[in-house]
């Protein structure tokens, strides 16, 4: 017994390691074209098409990012992304959670129907949509303005389903049977009852929203026009448009344009790892 409880443990500890190896050599895949980008952001900008490739650190950090200083107003354009992302987030999370609590506790007539055209939303192409509206923000009077931007990002369908599943297992009908008993009104029930269960699957989809709205370049390129209105991708977008393309200086915009992302993802990343895991055990 004890040979082969010793067998078993060898096989389990084998296993393991494979396991941990290819997690490792995954995350190194996964981080190297941060290590990449920062390294191209301390070289000059020769050192972009060098063969073979540098791969260690430069000195020119500060000389690069002096540079993007002296083409963007790259602090405005980071705080227009700042406030546009924020304020989208926000509605997000306010809009899809109550939409994902109707979905998930209540009955009404077509919802199933209701449901499944907000999940065929996901599958249309941005880019089919710019033209018209673009037109409706033009007659809206919204153009070169943050709103005009961030009004096309507030329903967001992704959000909606992520809280539909995330309610209907993690909010118990009982609960909210007992609330309706105490009389409790539904928004009362939302607020006091669901809210500070769904926590984690608000930081889950808050970097989401977060990131993609940052990331997002075609449509706030094609409804902002002044400068003092740029977000940071619009504005890095400049950087490029100069005839000696400087690649130290725009990976050097990019590397810190990247940073806040990476903030914003520890400061919530145990809630957005308990929300990944949440139902994996009991």
């Amino acid at each position: 017994m004890s040979k082969q409880k010793e067998k078993k443990g060898r096989k389990l500890s084998i296993s393991k390691i494979i396991v941990y190896l290819f997690l490792f050599l995954a995350s190194l895949i996964s981080l190297f074209p941060f290590y990449w980008m920062f390294v191209m952001a301390t070289r000059p900008s020769a050192a972009y098409n060098s063969i073979p490739p540098v791969l260690t650190p430069g000195n020119m950090m500060v000389e690069n990012f002096k540079k993007v200083l002296s083409q963007i107003d790259f602090f405005g354009g980071m705080w227009n992304s700042f406030v546009l992302c924020a304020i989208v987030t926000i509605v997000v999370l306010f809009i899809s959670s109550l939409a994902g609590f109707a979905f998930a506790k209540f009955k009404f007539p077509g919802k199933n129907v209701l449901f499944v055209a907000v999940l065929l939303t996901m599958i249309i192409p941005p880019q089919l949509g710019l033209i018209p509206q673009y037109f409706l923000i033009s007659k809206a009077g919204l153009l070169n303005t943050l709103p005009g931007v961030m009004i096309l990002f507030f329903l967001h369908p992704l959000g909606i389903f992520l809280m539909r599943q995330y309610i209907s297992e993690a909010v118990p009908d009982e609960l909210i049977e007992a609330a309706k008993l105490d009389g409790c009104s539904n928004f009362r029930i939302f607020r006091s009852i669901v809210l500070p269960i769904i926590l984690p699957a608000f930081a889950t989809l808050g970097i989401i929203v977060f990131t993609a709205v940052w990331g997002e370049f075609l449509w706030q390129f094609t409804i902002l026009r002044d400068p003092e209105m740029y977000t940071i991708q619009v504005a890095l977008a400049q950087l490029s448009n100069t005839q000696n393309v400087d690649f130290g200086m725009i990976m050097s915009g990019v590397f810190w344009a990247t940073v806040p992302l990476l903030v914003i993802f520890l400061l919530f990343n145990r809630l957005f790892i308990s929300s990944i895991t949440e139902g994996s055990v009991k």
